[in-house]
């Protein structure tokens, strides 16, 4: 069971990163995948989900701003993230709804102002 996520780094506010998970196919198949997030001092949250067949929905926060895909001749989801802003910092990390109990170490996401 795997749940890589890549694609974090340090970005001024305004800007825009491209976040990716490959799964393991046991996690991927059949499922809802989502892209959570944990600030600092705040419990994790969900930002972002997409079923199989496509649909999609986003935390208000969010809406807008990022677009969720998924690939699943590849086992990987995508989180396209535009117009950041330092809220937005956090450890970003991939999962299914509902999620598994292992959450693979993320990527940072740091939004500076």
């Amino acid at each position: 069971v795997q749940l890589q996520a890549s694609g974090g780094g340090l970005v001024q506010a305004g800007g825009s990163l491209r976040l990716s998970c490959a799964a393991s196919g046991s996690i991927f198949s059949f499922r809802v995948m989502a892209w959570y997030r944990q600030a600092p001092g705040a419990q994790r949250e969900r930002v972002a989900f997409i079923s199989r067949g496509g649909t999609t929905d986003y935390a208000d926060s969010v809406k807008g701003r990022f677009t969720i895909s998924r690939d699943n001749a590849k086992n990987t989801v995508y989180l396209q993230m535009n117009s950041l802003k330092p809220e937005d910092t956090a450890v970003y990390y991939c999962n299914s709804v509902p999620p598994i109990d292992i959450w693979g170490q993320g990527t940072q996401v740091t939004v500076s102002s």
